[in-house]
């Protein structure tokens, strides 16, 4: 199992402790057939660029999906650097994250606003009940900040609490990767002076 679908299997784990309602009181227990209906990201990146991470997860069984979900364990790496408040830095920083923007009660200006798929699980994001032959759409604006090969993985679920499995149509477990390459620098473009248009390369030398 990939680091980043702990935190939807720790959920069975805490429900044990202390008393309360147990938290996957209310999702139903089963398996829930799904497809990966498209994963992208682009794989040549480079720092400072910004970058879209879309997938797309189909529902094709016969169930309504409780609550699909999203972890991934590979937008942050593990520094030994002595002194960090927190080891994990950032090679994306997620800008906004999949789901809708809440509207906000007053004009004012959101700073890389989470988006409404965000929960209270690390590196996990969920979308709503998913209807038979309906897809959800997952969709992460990152900025890369670190340069470097990197390997994507990702998790899909079919809740928030464990009880609720996700899995695809051969009766495999839902996951994937996307293996990426980020330059230490955005390439070199220029403003075509005739068209006005910007194009790759370095700006033309004068005579």
């Amino acid at each position: 199992m990939f680091p980043g679908a702990c935190g939807v299997c720790l959920a069975l784990l805490l429900s044990g402790c202390g008393g309360g309602t147990r938290q996957d009181a209310n999702e139903p227990k089963g398996t829930f057939a799904v497809k990966i209906a498209g994963a992208s990201f682009p794989t040549q990146q480079s720092v400072a660029r910004e970058t879209r991470m879309i997938l797309r997860v189909r529902n094709t069984g016969t169930q309504t999906v409780p609550n699909v979900a999203v972890s991934i364990d590979s937008f942050a790496y593990t520094s030994d650097y002595p002194g960090l408040a927190s080891n994990k830095r950032p090679i994306w920083v997620i800008e906004t994250g999949p789901g809708a923007i809440p509207q906000r009660p007053v004009e004012s200006e959101a700073i890389s606003p989470p988006g409404g798929g965000q929960t209270a699980y690390v590196n996990t994001w969920a979308l709503g009940a998913l209807a038979p032959g309906r897809t959800s759409t997952f969709v992460w604006h990152v900025m890369p900040v670190k340069a470097g090969r990197y390997t994507v993985h990702y998790t899909v679920a079919a809740g928030l609490s464990g009880r609720a499995r996700a899995q695809l149509e051969h009766g495999g477990p839902a996951v994937g990767h996307l293996t990426v390459e980020i330059a230490p620098r955005p390439p070199a473009t220029h403003v075509d002076p005739d068209t006005g248009e910007v194009v790759p390369g370095a700006y033309p030398a004068t005579p």
